[in-house]
């Protein structure tokens, strides 16, 4: 039995997109999406937020680096991934990021009027291009 690896967060993005390319062309966007939730302690409202490293591949990094921008309000689904990666002083570190296979832009009418209008189609893609592995990658 195989087991699910979901992820569905909501949040604002923290900074505008980076986009990098790989060999052959490949387009890889990230960019750090901020969730916050409100509890109550000792009486007194308490906000907590979490950062989480958003990945996206080909066509979706594609979409995601023309429409989404710092503070935008979005709704991601993807995947839980944590690869290994040496710093430049040669020290092995460990990253967990969430790979989006989708999202949906959030907020306003006015937010994203003009998306609706270049996106004819859900914005989904793969998870990883085809040849690739995720422990080679230093995003």
């Amino acid at each position: 039995m195989s087991g699910i690896n979901k992820v569905i967060l909501v949040g604002h993005l923290g900074k505008d997109p980076e986009v990098r390319y790989l060999e052959g062309g490949v387009s890889v966007t990230s960019f750090p999406l901020a969730t916050s939730e409100n509890y109550n302690k000792d009486g007194r409202k308490v906000e907590q937020t979490e950062w989480h490293n958003i990945v996206m591949w080909r066509g979706l990094a594609d979409v995601a680096a023309k429409f989404l921008q710092k503070g935008k309000l979005v709704y991601i689904e993807g995947k839980l991934r944590t690869r290994s990666f040496e710093d430049k002083e040669g020290i092995k570190k460990y990253t967990t990021e969430i790979v989006a296979e989708n999202f949906t832009l959030l907020g306003r009418k006015s937010d994203f009027e003009d998306v609706s209008a270049k996106v004819e189609k859900p914005v989904t893609d793969s998870v990883m291009p085809d040849g690739l592995d995720i422990d080679d990658l230093s995003l």
